[in-house]
C-alpha cells in the first residue's frame, strides 16, 4: 500500500481562475505560467485545463518539448532564453520564444543558421537589477535586434521590482512611455501582482502565474478572494497512528516535552515531502474538520499533530496539510517563507490526483 499522502488539483478551480483572470486582463493575451512544474501543480496533469490560455511561459526546456511532443501548437515563451548556443537547434526545430537579456545571447542568434527567424522577447532592467539590458541602452539594444534576419517577432518586457512604491511605478511608466511615444512596439509587463494592481501595465501580454493558481502574489488571501479566485491544490494526508501521551514525555527529535496529558496522531508528511521542517509549532491543519494544530518537529516523513480536539480522529482520518480551508499563505507565515517557496518545493513521490 502506498503512502496515504496526496496533491489534489481541482480542475473546475482552476479553468474558473483563469477565466476570472482574462476577464480582469480582457485587452491583453494571457501567458499561463507553468514553471516549476506548474508551481508544484504538475505540468503534466493541468496543461489540458489551461488550453484557453494564450501560451505558456516556463523556465525549463525540457517541459516546452513535452509540450510540444504532445501536440501543443500554441507559442512557447523560455523565460530565462537559451543558455547555450546549441539550445538554439531546439528553439528553432520546435518554434520556441526566447528571452534576449545578455550581449552574448544577441552574439550568438546573429550568426546561428535557423530554418525560419527566432520571435524573442526583449527583457530590460526596470530596477531588480536581474536580467535585462539597462533603459538608457534599450533602443540600441532593440535597433540592433531589429536589423538581424535571424531575428522574427519582437516583444518588450520586463519585470517589476515594487508594485507597492508609487514613485517608482511613476518613474518606470515615465520611461516606458519615452520610448512607446516613439515607436510601435508590443510589451510585456504584468505579472499576477501587477494584472491585480496596476492594470494600466497590461499593455498587450500579460504573464499570469501564482494568481492563475488561486494564490495571493502578495501572501493575502483577501487580495484575491473578491475576484473569485481559489486555491486549486489540497495538500492532505491522513494520520497513520494514535497515542496518549503523558506529561514529561518527549515528542520527536528536539526534545519537545509534553506540559499536558495529549492524545496524537502522526502523519504521513515530512519535510522529504516539502512540509517545511523550520516550521512554527501550532501551525493549523484540518483533521475531519475540524482545525488542529501541529507539535514538535517536523521529521523527514512525518508529522506529529493534536488530537485532543479532536475526539472522533482515527487511524485514517483526512489532514489537510492546506488547501480551501488551511490558508497557504498561513503556513508559509508560520515558516517565515512565502507559498511559492512552498508549493514549488513539494516532492516528486507525491501522487497527483485531478478532480
Amino acid at each position: 500500500m502506498s503512502r496515504p499522502i496526496s496533491i489534489t488539483i481541482d480542475s473546475t478551480i482552476l479553468k474558473n481562475n483563469l477565466s476570472i483572470i482574462r476577464k480582469i486582463s480582457s485587452n491583453s493575451k494571457l501567458w499561463a505560467v507553468v514553471k516549476s512544474n506548474a508551481y508544484g501543480h504538475g505540468i503534466r496533469y493541468i496543461w489540458k485545463l489551461l488550453l484557453d490560455a494564450d501560451g505558456f511561459a516556463l523556465v525549463e526546456l525540457e517541459d516546452a518539448l513535452f509540450l510540444r511532443k504532445i501536440g501543443y501548437i500554441k507559442p512557447i515563451l523560455l523565460l530565462e532564453g537559451f543558455f547555450e548556443k546549441k539550445e538554439l537547434e531546439i528553439f528553432d526545430r520546435y518554434n520556441l520564444i526566447s528571452c534576449i537579456h545578455s550581449e552574448w545571447q544577441i552574439d550568438v542568434l546573429e550568426h546561428f543558421n535557423f530554418s525560419a527567424p527566432l520571435d524573442i522577447y526583449v527583457k530590460f532592467n526596470s530596477g531588480m537589477n536581474r536580467f535585462g539590458f539597462d533603459l538608457k541602452d534599450f533602443l540600441v539594444i532593440w535597433n540592433r535586434l531589429s536589423s538581424l534576419k535571424n531575428v522574427g517577432n519582437m516583444t518588450m518586457m520586463t519585470h517589476f521590482v515594487n508594485i507597492n512604491d508609487f514613485s517608482y511605478l511613476k518613474n518606470t511608466r515615465r520611461c516606458i512611455s519615452s520610448i512607446l511615444d516613439n515607436y510601435k512596439i508590443k510589451c510585456c509587463f504584468a505579472n499576477s501582482a501587477v494584472i491585480l494592481f496596476s492594470s494600466y501595465f497590461n499593455y498587450d501580454w500579460v504573464r499570469s502565474g501564482i494568481l492563475l493558481y488561486g494564490l495571493s502574489p502578495t501572501g493575502n488571501d483577501s487580495d484575491i478572494s473578491n475576484y473569485g479566485l481559489k486555491p486549486v491544490m489540497t495538500f492532505s494526508s491522513k494520520i497513520i497512528f494514535i497515542r496518549d501521551v503523558n506529561i514529561g514525555d518527549i515528542l520527536g527529535y528536539g526534545n519537545y516535552i509534553i506540559k499536558e496529558k495529549k492524545r496524537i496522531g502522526i502523519v504521513a508528511c515530512g519535510y522529504s515531502d516539502g512540509y517545511p521542517r523550520n516550521i512554527s509549532i501550532s501551525t493549523p491543519v484540518l483533521v475531519d474538520g475540524v482545525i488542529t494544530k501541529t507539535i514538535g518537529l517536523i521529521s523527514m516523513d512525518t508529522l506529529i499533530i493534536d488530537l485532543t480536539c479532536c475526539p472522533k480522529a482515527h487511524i485514517g482520518s483526512n489532514v489537510e496539510l492546506w488547501g480551501n480551508n488551511v490558508s497557504i499563505d498561513k503556513v508559509a507565515c508560520m515558516s517565515n517563507t512565502i507559498s511559492y517557496e512552498l508549493i514549488s518545493s513539494l516532492s516528486s513521490r507525491i501522487p497527483i490526483l485531478l478532480k
